[in-house]
């Protein structure tokens, strides 16, 4: 696997890498500890879903501000800035527990700033690793971030969920937010990188052009419809992943390692892509959509916990083909001055997915988890495929021609044996 891991190679690059791993894997956990203490409190799909909505909500309207935020100003402050809200909400709920006086309201306003911190990390991060890696090597960079997250996905879950039956709800949440301070000394160390800044329009106008993109940029709108669909009738569902385990019998340890087989299968695909580098990205994206679909139907119906965990497994896969492919397609697909707001549209896509925990944790207190999760994602797939009639651009995306242009560094940042080259798009 001699290309594999090129991006590494970029300097500044292994410790963005370090940071937003750790920063992935707190997330994660936190993602897993707050549905655990609705469901142990209540024992309520509905409740169990609020918190998912709690801590995703912010993508829904956030994006495009985090994106004109991205594009507008510093990056790096801005990835800095968000660490000083998650961490002290995740150590003061977690010190609150321990003290034994935790209630569920209040782990839904620590899911919600851990969303919005998420929000500012994901549309500035990515940038900046495309700022650093140039477009050469940002195929390779976002598949190892993708690999990264999927594996910060199945530890996440897994440490949640052994930190719970080991030590406690406090200490796990502590553990998260201690993590945290990791990643945002993994980041603070790499300095802050002259690049071309080209001028952008201030205040609501600029706002506005964000959303105005979505009426000329053809390829980007079918982008942004798959990853709606996606998220709405796919990841909607995975807060309910306890819920459905619970009919194993198992504890908070196994309940977690079910949940990492989420984590693990978007692994194997990311690192895929991370590999073979394939020149067809946006047929990956949208196979990679289906076989979640499909086999996550076979995660919710079948009754055995190693049939459950390995029909998970697959339906993770292609999500690592959908997910290595996303952040690339989007950057690709729009100019180099609008990337920040592409971004930036694609957290509010992705936003939809608390309004798909509401209408999925409703039908599962009437008709049952399971069920629930197999009419969402069974009904995902059919809406998908008739968006796709409409809009089918983003199954043709491939890598664009690339030709050099000018440098975004300052001949002092980085030896010249490792600055990255810096393209100008052709249109797809």
């Amino acid at each position: 696997m001699s290309n594999t891991f090129d991006a590494l190679k970029v300097r500044y690059f292994p410790l963005i890498f370090a940071s937003g791993w750790t920063w992935n894997l707190s997330r994660w956990g936190v993602s897993f500890i707050g549905p655990f203490v609705a469901n142990d409190l209540t024992g309520s799909a509905r409740m169990v879903q609020l918190a998912g909505v709690a801590l995703w909500s912010p993508l829904l309207f956030g994006g495009v501000v985090g994106g004109w935020v991205s594009d507008r100003f510093d990056r790096r402050k801005i990835v800095i800035g968000q660490f000083f809200v998650t961490i002290p909400g995740l150590i003061i709920l977690g010190w609150i527990e321990l003290a034994g006086r935790l209630q569920l309201w209040m782990i839904y306003p620590v899911l919600f700033l851990t969303g919005v911190g998420w929000v500012f990390d994901m549309v500035g991060r990515r940038v900046i690793v495309y700022d650093v890696v140039g477009p050469e090597k940002i195929d390779n960079a976002l598949a190892i971030e993708s690999s990264g997250t999927a594996i910060s996905l199945a530890l996440g879950a897994v440490a949640g969920g052994s930190l719970i039956q080991a030590l406690s709800v406090g200490w796990a949440l502590i553990f998260m937010g201690c993590l945290q301070v990791i990643s945002l000394a993994a980041f603070t160390a790499v300095p802050r990188l002259v690049r071309r800044q080209q001028a952008t329009a201030v205040g609501a106008s600029a706002l506005l052009e964000g959303i105005r993109m979505l009426r000329t940029e053809k390829g980007l709108i079918s982008i942004l419809g798959v990853t709606a669909f996606v998220n709405f009738f796919f990841f909607s569902a995975t807060p309910l992943l306890q819920v459905v385990g619970g009919k194993f019998n198992v504890g908070p340890a196994l309940l977690g390692l079910l949940a990492a087989m989420l984590g693990i299968g978007m692994f194997a695909g990311s690192l895929g892509i991370a590999h073979y580098q394939p020149r067809r990205r946006g047929l990956l994206y949208v196979v990679g959509s289906y076989i979640a679909f499909v086999f996550m139907t076979g995660f919710a119906l079948v009754p055995l916990y190693a049939a459950s965990a390995a029909f998970l497994v697959l339906a993770a896969v292609g999500m690592g083909f959908f997910g290595s492919t996303q952040s690339v397609l989007v950057m690709d697909a729009v100019s180099e001055q609008h990337r920040g707001r592409a971004l930036g549209l694609l957290s509010s896509a992705i936003g939809v997915l608390p309004l798909g925990m509401l209408a999925v944790g409703e039908i599962a207190e009437v008709v049952g988890a399971s069920l629930a999760i197999t009419l969402s994602v069974l009904t995902g797939a059919l809406l998908m495929t008739v968006f796709l009639r409409f809009r089918p651009e983003a199954r043709y995306m491939s890598q664009a021609v690339r030709e050099p242009a000018v440098e975004t560094y300052e001949q002092s940042e980085l030896p010249e044996h490792r600055r990255p080259d810096v393209f100008n798009l052709k249109p797809l």
